[in-house]
This record gives structure tokens, C-alpha cells and sequence, in this order.
């Protein structure tokens, strides 16, 4: 069997941790409600869902979690609590750096919003070094529905065996498999790169 053409990250909980009790104990300190509240309110709310479909914009979710929690900060200082969320994963971004050297692409593939993107960009360099970005907010349509899945084949160019995927979520990783991609379920850095290694060889 061929090598993969490309190598496709999902991005949290792959590439950056991410704790939404960080955010949630910032909101509530400015909020009516407790931080379990707001953060129950931010992982299972249709607002978040909606945010990351595209459905709705910045403005309009921070209008949504002010009228559910009381916020009584401005959009900036919500959207500067509700981002700072991410730590690095040393091991993951230095597989990406090893990839990035060998010359193979690297694409991020992301259940997201643009108020995490920029803050990410602005605090994590290694960020900077993919060779194109498809996020859930821009597409319209999040991991595992197929749009999202087919605006990644049609932006790359590639498809099936092709595309080599890292994903932290069986749902999603099972998506790309019934595609035809190299799916890898993210559990450990070590297990990873195992078999990142057995598709693309030694990093």
C-alpha cells in the first residue's frame, strides 16, 4: 500500500488541551450563575453547537450566554475569558514538527469557532505551519456529518487511503474510516506516532 499524500490533525485534544472549567470559572466571577452553571451552559448548549456550525456569529452567541448567565462584560472581555481554555500538547505539535520536516502536508480539521482560532493563532506558534485549515464554523457543518468531510476532499485534492486522520473522538474517527482515510483514534502521543510511523514511515 502507498504512503499517505497528507496527514489531517484534528485540533483539540490532539495538538492543545482544552478545559472549559478555566472559562467557566472566569464567566461566573461576572455572571448571576456558578461555574458548574456556565459551564454546563458552554459544553451542552445549542448556542455552542450553533457557534461552531456557523449558524451563529460571534456577537450573536455572546448575546445568547449573556442572556442565559448575566454576563456583564463587554464582547472582548467574553471572548478573552471564553478562549483562554488551551495548553499545548508538547508531544503532538513535535510528531507535526517532525512530519512538517520530512515535507509531507498537514492539514487541521476542527470542530471550532473563530473566537478559539484566534487565540490559538495568537498564542501557539507551531500553528502557523499547516498547509490549509477546515473549520466547522466556516464549512457549516461539524464532524462526523459528511459536509465537513467532503469540504476537506475537495480543498485538498485528496481522498480514501490518501488521507492520513488523527482524531480524539470515535465518532469522528469513524466518519473518515467509512470514507476510505487512515483513521487514527488519538488516545496516547506514544500510540500516535506508532502509527503514524507504520503508515508514513520513521519521523
Amino acid at each position: 500500500m502507498s504512503r499517505p499524500a497528507i496527514v489531517v490533525f484534528d485540533l483539540g485534544k490532539v495538538l492543545v488541551d482544552f478545559d472549559f472549567s478555566i472559562a467557566a470559572r472566569q464567566i461566573a466571577i461576572h455572571s448571576r450563575k456558578s461555574p458548574d452553571e456556565v459551564q454546563a451552559l458552554i459544553e451542552r448548549s445549542r448556542f455552542i453547537v450553533d457557534y461552531e456550525s456557523g449558524r451563529l456569529t460571534r456577537k450573536e452567541f455572546y448575546e445568547c450566554v449573556q442572556e442565559a448567565t448575566g454576563f456583564a462584560g463587554s464582547l472582548v472581555e467574553f471572548g478573552a475569558l471564553f478562549a483562554d481554555i488551551f495548553t499545548a500538547m508538547p508531544e503532538m505539535i513535535e510528531l507535526h514538527a517532525g512530519l512538517r520536516r520530512r515535507g509531507t502536508p498537514t492539514w487541521i480539521f476542527s470542530n471550532t469557532n473563530d473566537l478559539a482560532i484566534e487565540h490559538i493563532r495568537r498564542n501557539f506558534p507551531f500553528f502557523a505551519n499547516f498547509d490549509g485549515y477546515i473549520y466547522s464554523y466556516e464549512v457549516g457543518v461539524m464532524k462526523p456529518q459528511d459536509g465537513i468531510y467532503e469540504a476537506l476532499e475537495k480543498r485538498t485534492g485528496r481522498r480514501g487511503g490518501e488521507i492520513l486522520y488523527l482524531d480524539d473522538r470515535p465518532e469522528n474517527a469513524a466518519a473518515g474510516t467509512a470514507r476510505g482515510w487512515r483513521a487514527i483514534l488519538h488516545e496516547t502521543p506514544e500510540r500516535s506516532r506508532a502509527a503514524v510511523e507504520k503508515s508514513i514511515g520513521s519521523i
